[in-house]
């Protein structure tokens, strides 16, 4: 037989034993490219200090991300914390092609860089997701006498510029920026003390030794539960919208928003997750799904309310768009805050 007659044959032969095979579960399927995942620790960089709204965040997705065994790899919370956060950040910004670490980000991510000259900015790194928005309250001791931010800011007038204490994280960051923001809406100056975190500024105003904070709502509930500090205001637009009591008297509903309470002035806070740059589609989309599972647990939908925080959600250009917006907002307050480096 010829060569010419054997190939047709031959391929004939060969694609009914392989049918035959295949239909009788003998031939296994090329398996497909299975998607990324770690295959290391994965490095949680949180470019704040221990005990703030970040790093209290970072934490409890460590934890979930055990409890709920959503990852083979554990994951290693890390604070990096100098220079405002810098020091994160440009840990990041140089682990460029790194699929194994990411950074929780607060709105240092715009300020930092303004008003520190560091050379990082948010494009350098690869967004993955907004968590949530953090809302920020006008806090005062529990002993103190006033009942409304009104009241409050009426005894800062009347003590003159300078005499009260306003306590926050960091220096040239969201609290200072925010407490400019106050200064100018309501003619009045603050004396502002800045601390590591969000929890040293709780303790501090429980101990009388600042006057009032802006704490985030996950960084004083615990005072604020135990009867040591009073809610007088939130700075967005509408009320929180979580109704169940925490305090014997109050939920975070019941607290006003400072408009309301004739303080104009409102400011919210970026909870987001980036990677280095370099990622590919298929590392970016673990993550984004990562995070999508988490948020679907109790305990994330639990701490979401215990937080009192906005649950407002981004990937992709929906979040690039949005970040763009916000790094021009910040750029704004803090040109008018005189906190952009020369």
């Amino acid at each position: 037989m010829s060569k010419t007659m054997q190939t047709p044959l031959g391929s004939r032969f060969v694609k009914t034993a392989l049918g035959l095979l295949a239909a009788t579960g003998f031939l296994a399927a090329t398996p497909a490219l299975a998607a990324w995942e770690p295959t290391k620790p994965v490095e949680f960089i949180v470019p704040a200090g221990t005990g703030g709204g970040a790093d209290q965040m970072a934490r409890l997705l460590q934890g979930i991300i055990i409890k709920h065994k959503l990852m083979k790899e554990p994951m290693i919370v890390v604070n990096k914390s100098g220079g405002a956060g810098a020091e994160g950040f440009l840990d990041v910004k140089e682990s460029k092609g790194n699929p194994h670490k990411i950074v929780i980000t607060l709105s240092n991510l715009f300020t930092t860089p303004l008003a520190t000259g560091v050379p990082f900015n948010w494009r350098d790194m690869t967004p993955v997701a907004m968590l949530a928005l953090d809302q920020f309250v006008l806090w005062t001791n529990a002993e103190a006498p006033y009942k409304t931010a009104g009241e409050y800011i009426a005894a800062v007038k009347a003590a003159g510029p300078s005499k009260m204490k306003m306590g926050g994280t960091g220096s040239k960051q969201e609290d200072q920026i925010l407490t400019v923001g106050l200064e100018k809406a309501t003619g009045t100056k603050f004396i502002y003390i800045p601390f590591k975190g969000g929890g040293d500024v709780a303790v501090q105003l429980v101990g009388k030794h600042i006057d009032s904070s802006v704490n985030n709502p996950i960084e004083a509930v615990a005072q604020w539960r135990a009867g040591k500090l009073k809610a007088l205001c939130v700075f967005d637009d509408t009320r929180m919208p979580y109704k169940t009591k925490v305090t014997d008297t109050q939920s975070w509903y019941d607290i006003p928003t400072c408009k309301e309470s004739g303080v104009p002035t409102d400011y919210v806070m970026l909870r987001g997750i980036f990677m280095p740059a370099g990622a590919t589609p298929d590392q970016l989309n673990f993550y984004v799904e990562l995070f999508k599972k988490i948020r679907a647990t109790p305990d994330w939908k639990d701490y979401m309310e215990k937080g009192a925080f906005n649950q407002t959600f981004m990937t992709g250009p929906d979040f690039t768009k949005w970040l763009g917006a916000a790094e021009n907002n910040h750029r704004d307050l803090m040109k008018e805050a005189g906190f952009i480096a020369k």
